[in-house]
């Protein structure tokens, strides 16, 4: 468990500063310190060779047990849903409109005091048409709580997943945190390039958009992994090092289907400030057997072994597998439980409840403290909150590309002439 030096004087500063105004306008006599994605990534660059979580909470237990594990080990961490996983046809019973609420609520009750954003991710635009659309939600979800986004444009053309970015730019919030993505997550297929992610960031910083993260297609795939290959570190490093004039950091996805050694090299070799956490969570709150990575351990008849003193009841189990069942859903697509259980699992004996928690606070400590090295990242965000006086971060650098040369023609002549492989087409959403 690591200390926090933080006075209660400073606290309540940086509560009273560090807090965006949509935050302060929802939850006005709140103590939870739910800040901009900015300023957890640059707590982690501050660190060094750290990153630290991006919990996906596709359940209310995960959502306790990350932020339980955050204030053990002191660390900024990120709690986030997808658009997959709960927006407009969510999976999830947690939603990108409810996640603040759930979270601003667990951290009052629990005497959460650590930094933590709240992160819309894989905003997924796969199409032109799908753009119009997106300048209406994406102003919700920070009404109801978002401090960060992820505009994900990447299932498009190089030059469509840039003019994406472009468009939605001004209906996010200049505090907020931003993460933008090349390359599809499916992968050995498709895998992105130094001279596709240079495309996209150089086209986004003339026009004066400067996102904390990117986020690559390098080799992972999201949900359940059958074997342990996953990110390409190599490739990682290298298209980071080509980005460095950029200062922007990665956001790794994919993460659950990785051992530790291999994120403890993404931590310190790469410029990775953010790791996505989603199905290795959702099965330790069910109470399954997972491996070192994160991957649900499956019996000699390829089905998912359940820990009898774990997770949810053997009762409660049983009627998961037997949903699942008339429902046609095997492997990664038991994650279609989460809706029509969280009532259910919320209606298990008190003890129950507790210890599906503190699976997912055991396991998120390990890998902030002893893989991701994220352990007193907190004080760090909150000194930066200090020292800037305001819950805007700022950017980590200006425009150093000329926007005459960032026209729609010539964004779309410069994306002609990038050579890269897109992979096959099909649903990568996880």
């Amino acid at each position: 468990m690591s200390q926090s030096r933080i006075s209660p004087d400073q606290f309540n500063k940086a509560l009273d500063i560090g807090r965006p105004p949509n935050i302060k306008s929802l939850f006005p006599n709140s103590k939870a310190l739910i800040v901009s994605g900015k300023y957890i990534d640059q707590a982690m660059l501050k660190k060094s060779g750290c990153m630290t979580i991006a919990a996906n909470g596709r359940n209310s237990f995960v959502l306790r047990g990350a932020l339980a594990a955050a204030q053990r080990a002191n660390a900024a961490i990120i709690i986030e849903i997808a658009r997959s996983e709960g927006g407009t046809s969510a999976y999830c019973a947690v939603n990108l409109w409810n996640i603040a609420t759930y979270v601003d609520a667990i951290m009052n009750e629990l005497g959460i005091t650590v930094p933590v954003a709240i992160h819309a991710d894989h905003f997924g635009i796969k199409s032109e048409a799908d753009i119009e659309p997106a300048k209406v939600v994406i102003p919700s979800l920070f009404d109801a709580g978002v401090t960060s986004i992820a505009i994900d444009a990447s299932h498009m053309p190089d030059d469509q997943n840039l003019l994406a970015n472009i468009a939605l730019y001004p209906f996010v919030p200049e505090w907020a945190g931003l993460e933008t993505e090349v390359g599809e997550i499916k992968g050995k297929a498709g895998l992105s390039t130094a001279e596709e992610a240079l495309f996209l960031i150089q086209g986004l910083n003339a026009h004066d958009i400067f996102p904390d993260w990117i986020a690559l297609n390098n080799g992972t795939t999201h949900g359940i992994e059958a074997s342990d290959s996953g990110i390409n570190v190599d490739l990682t490093a290298q298209i980071h090092e080509t980005l460095s004039p950029y200062r922007i950091s990665g956001a790794q996805h994919g993460t659950s289907g990785n051992n530790s050694d291999r994120l403890r090299a993404i931590a310190s070799n790469t410029r990775t400030t953010k790791a996505n956490v989603a199905t290795a969570l959702q099965m330790i709150s069910w109470g399954l057997e997972v491996n070192d990575f994160g991957n649900a351990i499956l019996d000699p008849d390829k089905n998912f072994i359940k820990k009898a003193d774990s997770g949810v009841t053997a009762e409660v189990w049983k009627k998961m597998l037997a949903h699942a069942a008339d429902n046609g859903w095997t492997g990664g697509n038991f994650k279609k439980l989460n809706l029509p259980f969280e009532a259910t699992l919320l209606a298990q004996p008190a003890d129950v409840r507790s210890r599906m928690a503190k699976g997912v606070e055991d396991f998120v400590y390990t890998l902030l403290t002893d893989v991701f090295n994220a352990g007193g990242t907190a004080d760090i965000a909150i000194d930066l909150i200090l020292e800037n006086g305001s819950h805007h971060a700022g950017t980590k650098i200006d425009r150093i590309e000329s926007p005459d040369e960032w026209t729609r023609e010539k964004i779309v002549e410069k994306a002609s002439a990038i050579d890269s492989d897109k992979g096959p087409e099909g649903d990568f959403d996880d």
